[in-house]
């Protein structure tokens, strides 16, 4: 910002970076703000401070610190509202409530009974759920040429649209019953906003802090394993005490409420490209680790608040109060985005004087040089990079990344792998009916996996990037490993051994969370972030592939052929669908999932071979070199004018 003295009314105007010098004077006559060189200093060297060093501190230029100390308030302000901190906190927020999908189990009867479906018709609905939720190539599409805003908010259009349809045809509100198809599309739509909530949101974080992804990632995935809990406080709050009563509210509460907390932050998601020192980043690994920490007293009072609520019986005012405590403990983190940003700004107090001595640089003339270089060679660079992938972890185009190897290989991984886990969550609630366990204990089942899916992707997110960065262990052998480890899971509900369901929702929760931070950040680390916007996307599809090969075709058919030969098939004037009692019902099941997720283990290990000499250097080099924040793309919010910035680091250029 440049402030701008008049003789009754200072006022700040923004502008570039670049026109922070002493005989600099600046003109907002147009929307493009122009910098003119004067005789004199038009700031003085004690009043004015430079703009770049909020840039320097990782953040986009913010206001500058004019001399009058009523002036502050409203600098640091402005700064906590622009700053790279508040955007992740947005961000946090935002995941908080993108989790919907993952509640499916708890309203999933009331589907099957209002409109008397089989349980493979319900496991179709619950497909075409998974299909909306991870098939999201479109919106990676869209948020490569438009600015994460706008990605928010067609997510948002699209999560009330979606479920307030669902809600309206449960509730009988539509007349006639809609059909399979359009059941199965209203709830494809709303699912699919959660696509465009990742893809604005997350997305958008890892651009920012790209050599924090793997904590990041975590984190971002942590609050979304946290939504299902967070949804069930608010929703016996709102809607009185569960217990097996009428779940159809919730579909209500998950249609109106994510889609008001993207509208809240669609002005502070964005792209912020500016130069972080080293300072800024040995802070930024303890800031992490703050949100850590506020994020693990949430999930510990939740998991508190379940076990209780279990216990003993709560009242629709206890339900209430526990919902303030939740709504309380996710305003917290707040604390920590002022602490980082009062840090900032002491530093950009404390620099002032000195920074407006100092004559701003001229923009490198690395782009011109890049610019310059002749056409022919461009053009064999081009023609190169279409023929050959270029080494991992720089950037490949979409049509490379598609085609290779290691792409085939963490794709069919995560089919056989994380679609069983997402089975298990899927059938969670008929599960718990069919081994005989009371209403109550479903929504404790859908509780705990997601309190144990936040804890295994903030765990995966924290323990492989610090076993990366200290022993260089490959990110696919840890995914490696967690899907081995949700085998044992998936054995516990094929056997039905009594009680061990709660065991199962624990080892399915964590697994199914810690192998996906991990996932997309292997997609990032191998494959760059120029496009990863729609790459992510694609390492997305892999779910709902996996879920209609193992939760439609196979779960469900062997739930419904059991239910048929134990003659439990329901009339269809009383619409209660058709029910299996028994462990019979998904043994068969899920000693198939089970030996498919054992494969879906080998294919990664083979991954994790092919890759070793990529992980056993420092794929973070690149930033580093830079200093900056990479190859981020183009969003609103960015420092620089030039789409070629991001070539700070003296490569990219060489790269086209």
């Amino acid at each position: 910002m440049c402030s701008i003295d008049t003789p009754t009314n200072p006022v700040s105007t923004p502008i570039h970076s670049t026109c922070f010098r002493p005989n600099f004077v600046c003109s907002a006559a147009s929307p493009t703000f122009t910098c003119t060189a004067t005789a004199t200093a038009t700031h003085p060297p004690a009043t004015a401070s430079k703009g770049i060093q909020e840039a320097a501190a990782g953040e986009e230029p913010l206001p500058l610190l004019h001399s009058t100390p009523a002036m502050a308030p409203a600098a640091f302000a402005a700064q906590v509202l622009r700053g790279r901190w508040f955007m992740a906190y947005g961000s946090f927020l935002i995941m908080s409530a993108a989790g919907a999908t993952y509640i499916f189990a708890i309203y999933s009867k009331d589907i099957k009974a209002t409109l008397g479906y089989s349980q493979e018709q319900l496991n179709t609905v619950g497909f075409f759920k998974d299909v909306g939720a991870n098939i999201g190539i479109h919106a990676g599409l869209v948020a490569e040429v438009t600015p994460p805003w706008l990605v928010l908010a067609v997510g948002a259009a699209m999560n009330l649209g979606g479920y307030l349809m669902l809600y309206l045809s449960v509730t009988g509100r539509v007349r006639p019953a809609p059909p399979l198809w359009l059941v199965c599309l209203y709830i494809a739509v709303g699912a699919n906003s959660q696509a465009f909530a990742n893809t604005g949101a997350l997305v958008t974080c890892v651009k920012n802090f790209p050599e924090s992804r793997g904590v990041m990632l975590g984190l971002l995935k942590g609050f979304v394993g946290l939504s299902g809990a967070i949804f069930t406080q608010l929703y016996l709050a709102f809607y009185g005490p569960g217990g097996g009563g009428d779940t159809r509210p919730l579909i209500l509460l998950v249609g109106w409420l994510p889609a008001a907390v993207s509208v809240a932050f669609l002005g502070t998601i964005r792209i912020i490209r500016a130069p972080r020192p080293p300072a800024a980043a040995r802070r930024e690994y303890r800031a992490f680790c703050a949100f850590l920490y506020a994020s693990l007293a949430l999930a510990a009072y939740l998991l508190v608040a379940i076990v209780l609520q279990k216990r003993f019986r709560f009242t629709r005012a206890e339900y209430g109060v526990s919902a303030a405590v939740v709504l309380t403990m996710l305003l917290l983190p707040f604390g920590i985005v002022l602490r980082e940003e009062a840090a900032l700004f002491k530093l950009n107090m404390t620099n002032a004087p000195e920074a407006a001595q100092a004559d701003a640089p001229a923009p490198p003339p690395v782009t011109a040089a890049a610019s310059a270089k002749p056409a022919t060679t461009a053009g064999a660079r081009l023609l190169l990079a279409a023929l050959r992938p270029p080494p991992r972890g720089e950037d490949y185009s979409i049509l490379q990344a598609l085609v290779s190897v290691d792409m085939a290989l963490l794709f069919t991984a995560t089919v056989f792998g994380v679609g069983g886990t997402l089975t298990a969550i899927d059938n969670m609630g008929q599960i718990g009916e069919s081994l005989g366990y009371p209403p109550r204990s479903v929504a404790t089942f859908v509780s705990l996996i997601s309190i144990w899916n936040y804890l295994g992707r903030v765990a995966a997110g924290f323990a492989s990037e610090a076993l990366l960065a200290r022993h260089r262990i490959p990110r696919p052998l840890l995914v490696a490993g967690v899907l081995l480890l949700a085998v044992p899971g998936h054995l516990l509900i094929a056997f039905g051994v009594p009680g061990s369901l709660y065991a199962a929702s624990v080892v399915v929760g964590f697994c199914f969370g810690a192998a996906y931070p991990m996932i997309l950040a292997i997609i990032s680390e191998l494959f760059g972030l120029k496009y990863y916007s729609t790459l992510y996307n694609v390492g997305n599809v892999a779910s709902p592939v996996g879920s209609y090969i193992l939760n439609v075709r196979v779960a469900g058919r062997m739930y419904d052929r059991e239910a048929a030969r134990q003659g439990a098939v329901a009339a269809a004037a009383g619409g209660k669908g058709v029910t299996c009692v028994g462990t019979r019902c998904y043994r068969e099941s899920f000693l198939v999932v089970a030996a498919v997720t054992v494969g879906a283990a080998a294919v990664t290990l083979a991954l994790a071979w092919r890759t070793r000499a990529f992980y056993a250097g420092d794929i973070y080099a690149r930033f580093k070199e830079g200093g900056g924040s990479g190859n981020n793309g183009v969003g609103e919010g960015a420092v620089v004018e030039s789409k070629e910035q991001p070539e700070v680091d003296g490569r990219r250029g060489d790269r086209a």
